[in-house]
């Protein structure tokens, strides 16, 4: 294994697809791996706060789907991170799509808290609306050019048949709490408007089963484990790449060289690029020399990159029910369905209809969720603009005047300069194939006599977990394998025959 004691590998960024490539490749034996890390911080977009005494995950909250399936939910138990409860062997068997049966509350924009059995019939509905999205995916064309227009359209047909019966009034506020339910749906997919989500890329994405659960310490508590894992020395920080000098056919040494922004140059056999889409999308010109090919970076613009954005909110006292664990903003006048408001300005606090409340909190604390240009213009807000807006969203819709928050700390992923926002999603058009685009190694030719300089991972080089941390996670250790395999099968060629036939694995 000398061969691997000599090869020089460059991580761009510390996010956990970083960390988890650099942990496969040091076991491995690559003695001279080195992660370059823009930030003074590890853990990317997994970023943990405090408010108050209550844990604020300013990035990540769930692990999606933890099961045996989870890498993530893995790593979870053996560093021992997690409740007794969310590891059982029923939490594990759940399947719910990623849709918890979360209690909920109701509150209407007239001042009243609505009924919930009254309100089931709206969850009833969006869940099996969600539901019939996934056979979709199978067809050879869609009817319906987006996941928005096919449930926007197909609520409104089903509720004219089944809620028949109903007074209008009632039918028109259910449809109100479809639309709200509609806004939640933006911040799962980190999109402006759900008519931006192509309805067949929409379905490449796989849930796997389990009762999605939270790191009652913090996700961080993960990302510092993984860390103990790596030699001390192992991230530089504070140092941002200007450029990844690729194809270098001049060098007689070594393929890649990088560029640092404080004029350092690095040379390396191998450089793994874990920056989020929406870096990428933003720096992709400057970044990359000579260019990405065509079709690499037709797919880097035609996969989306939204902003979805958290805004915690402590009280003194809670005035929802006890043992909700999701509250509901009810518009009076979104019969229509809508997802995103006319007037950003003027109406963006409309965009956050859901509100989750935390658990295992010291305080009474509720996430609020808002996503696309409206969670964009939220990050430009002052503190007590922010404050305002939220106070007057609250006794709107409790009709109570006294309720004041106590504290408020938001999230502010667009103008993140290192993320640029939150995760991807499948916008209209996207394909596999623009997947598969994105994680191909750099030459593509194998023709070319050194290969895989430049390397992807990310939660957007996932052909079907994207936008997940696990699916993050496995394509950090997706690079390292196919960097060991390499080194492994050219070991082999090297090797005299005897000492290949006599060699114990």
């Amino acid at each position: 294994m000398a061969v691997r004691g000599d090869v020089q590998i460059v991580i761009i960024g510390s996010g956990i697809s970083g960390i988890s490539a650099a942990c496969k490749l040091v076991n491995a034996g690559f003695q001279n791996v080195r992660i370059l890390e823009a930030t003074s911080r590890s853990g990317g977009r997994i970023k943990t706060a405090k408010l108050g005494n209550n844990i604020a995950e300013i990035g990540a909250s769930y692990i999606h789907g933890p099961s045996e399936e989870n890498p993530l939910f893995g790593l979870a138990q053996d560093y021992g991170l997690l409740d007794p409860e969310a590891a059982s062997p029923e939490n594990q068997a759940m399947d719910i799509d990623e849709r918890p049966p979360w209690v909920p509350n109701f509150f209407s924009s007239s001042g009243q808290r609505l009924n919930a059995e009254e309100m089931n019939p709206a969850l009833e509905l969006y869940n099996e609306l969600m539901d019939d999205t996934v056979p979709l995916g199978n067809v050879k064309e869609s009817p319906w050019p987006s996941v928005g227009h096919f449930l926007r359209s197909e609520a409104r047909k089903r509720a004219a048949e089944r809620w028949r019966d109903k007074d209008i009034t009632t039918q028109e506020q259910l449809l109100c709490a479809v639309s709200a339910m509609l806004k939640g749906e933006c911040c799962a997919s980190a999109t402006h408007t759900m008519e931006n989500i192509d309805l067949m890329g929409f379905c490449m994405y796989k849930s796997l089963p389990g009762l999605d659960c939270t790191f009652p310490g913090g996700f961080e508590g993960l990302v510092k484990n993984l860390m103990l894992e790596l030699p001390a020395d192992l991230v530089s920080y504070n140092r941002p790449v200007r450029c990844v000098h690729w194809n270098n056919t001049q060098s007689r040494v070594k393929a890649v060289t990088v560029e640092c922004d404080d004029g350092e140059r690095i040379a390396a056999d191998h450089v793994i690029v874990t920056v989020p889409l929406g870096y990428l999308k933003k720096n992709h010109s400057t970044m990359f020399s000579p260019p990405l090919p065509a079709h690499k970076l037709n797919s880097v613009h035609k996969l989306g990159f939204g902003t979805c954005n958290k805004v915690f909110v402590e009280f003194e006292s809670p005035w929802w029910d006890d043992g909700c664990e999701i509250i509901y903003l009810v518009w009076n006048d979104e019969k229509d369905i809508v997802d995103q408001v006319s007037d950003i300005k003027k109406s963006w606090i409309r965009k956050m209809s859901t509100f989750t409340v935390l658990k295992g909190s010291d305080g009474h604390v509720l996430c609020g969720w808002i996503a696309g240009h409206e969670a964009e213009h939220m990050e430009t807000l002052t503190e007590q603009q922010l404050k305002h807006s939220v106070t007057g969203l609250f006794r709107t819709f409790t009709g109570d005047s006294s309720i004041t928050p106590k504290r408020i700390l938001r999230t502010q992923w667009f103008s993140d300069p290192w993320t640029c926002g939150s995760y991807c999603y499948p916008a209209i058009g996207c394909s596999a194939k623009d997947l598969e685009n994105m994680m191909e190694p750099l030459p593509t030719s194998e023709s070319q006599s050194q290969a895989l300089q430049v390397l992807f991972a990310g939660e957007a080089t996932h052909p079907f977990f994207y936008s997940t941390v696990h699916g993050a996670l496995l394509t950090g250790r997706r690079e390292a394998d196919r960097l060991i395999n390499h080194y492994s099968s050219f070991s082999s060629r090297r090797q005299p025959y005897s000492e290949r036939t006599n060699k114990r694995t």
